[in-house]
């Protein structure tokens, strides 16, 4: 039986649990990515394209983000007809990704907060699954987020969970710029 080189083929990781940090582990992962003359792409799924870390990634030649919706609602509080609405546009923007991570070389893709969007409805976790099983050879891909399904969990190389002990909003604290967002 042949094995691969797993220092030539790209791996996909997960940053999953209740923790403040998943997103900040991969952005740092893209920074590092980026700095080692990698070509990274980076969607944010339930977010929108104002965090402050993207104001700095964008900067950084070799990252790319692709924007979403300019207004972002929490999912328990969208009408059935916005959930159906809103997962037809990840579904279709995670084909597009797809198209787009194949046809332009990238190296790294980061699909931040991928799980929630799964877990609230909102992204047909087959479709990522599929795609994971697909995707180029060399394309390392990072997901965050919450329960991480056992499909993904079986596709996944590293599984790191950030779990949290204590949190400032716990007692009212909003989140902060720069700090939590």
């Amino acid at each position: 039986m042949k094995t691969k080189d797993l220092t030539k083929t790209g791996l996909i990781h997960i940053y999953c649990g209740d923790g403040k940090g998943k997103t900040t582990c991969g952005m740092g992962l893209c920074a590092r990515a980026a700095g080692a003359g990698k070509k990274v792409l980076i969607f944010q799924f339930m977010k929108d394209n104002s965090g402050a870390e993207r104001r700095v990634l964008g900067s950084i030649p070799n990252i790319d983000l692709l924007d979403g919706p300019s207004r972002v609602r929490f999912s328990f509080r969208m009408t059935e007809e916005e959930k159906r609405e809103r997962r037809a546009y990840y579904d279709g923007l995670l084909k597009e990704i797809a198209r787009k991570v194949r046809s332009e070389g990238y190296d790294v893709l980061f699909l931040d907060e991928a799980l929630y969007a799964i877990r609230a409805g909102l992204l047909d976790e087959e479709l990522l699954a599929g795609f994971l099983d697909e995707k180029p050879e060399h394309l390392e891909v990072i997901l965050t987020g919450q329960d991480p399904g056992g499909r993904l969990r079986s596709a996944a190389d590293y599984i790191s969970e950030i779990r949290k002990i204590k949190h400032p909003f716990d007692n009212g604290v909003p989140a902060r710029d720069g700090i939590e967002k």
